[in-house]
């Protein structure tokens, strides 16, 4: 998969390098997120247009750079109006999310009971974030939503995972609570 070249990444990969030469996945989180933000916040990242496109029915998932020495991956998600997750998991791998453009809404998850392959979750916060606003997931507290809800158009974020991830588990509504586990295989658009 080709990595795409724009304004920014340069600084991006400065950033995101030293942050994930900490020592504990809690302090690497910290430090990518704190970066991936500023460097947001201060318009210091340009993406170009072919990865602001969502798909027809779906969110669109473009890959940006790849660390061969670190492993970790940056990924751009173009989001249309109202679309959004189902609860969903990482796959035990970490990731900072943030805002480029647009506002999306994050609503994050505790499991409270699992029966065989049927789970129940309970909301446990619910987060409105524009440009320069991210949070951190880190295994196992990874259950989560993510929703554009921006009336102006597409939503743009960044997703900066500790590996790559091409496949999570995403759970659907099962009736009374519960939700149904089906593992879901990642591409990117």
């Amino acid at each position: 998969m080709q990595q795409v070249t724009f304004t920014g990444i340069d600084r991006l990969v400065e950033v995101l390098d030293r942050g994930v030469a900490r020592q504990d996945t809690a302090s690497i989180t910290r430090e990518v997120k704190d970066g991936l933000c500023g460097l947001i916040r201060e318009g210091g990242i340009e993406l170009p247009p072919q990865v602001q496109r969502p798909g027809q029915d779906s969110y669109g998932r473009h890959l940006l750079y790849r660390s061969d020495e670190h492993g970790y991956v940056v990924v751009a998600m173009a989001w249309g109006p109202g679309q959004g997750t189902p609860v969903h998991d990482h796959a035990g791998v970490w990731c900072v999310e943030a805002v480029c453009k647009g506002e999306m809404t994050v609503v994050q998850y505790d499991l409270v009971e699992r029966d065989g392959e049927r789970f129940r979750f309970e909301p446990q916060g619910t987060v409105q974030s524009g440009p320069g606003a991210g949070g951190a997931l880190i295994p196992p507290f990874d259950y989560h939503t993510l929703a554009n809800t921006w009336n102006e158009g597409v939503s743009i974020t960044l997703h900066v995972y500790g590996r790559d991830l091409d496949r999570c588990a995403i759970f659907e509504p099962a009736g009374d609570g519960w939700h149904q586990r089906r593992f879901k295989d990642l591409a990117y658009s």
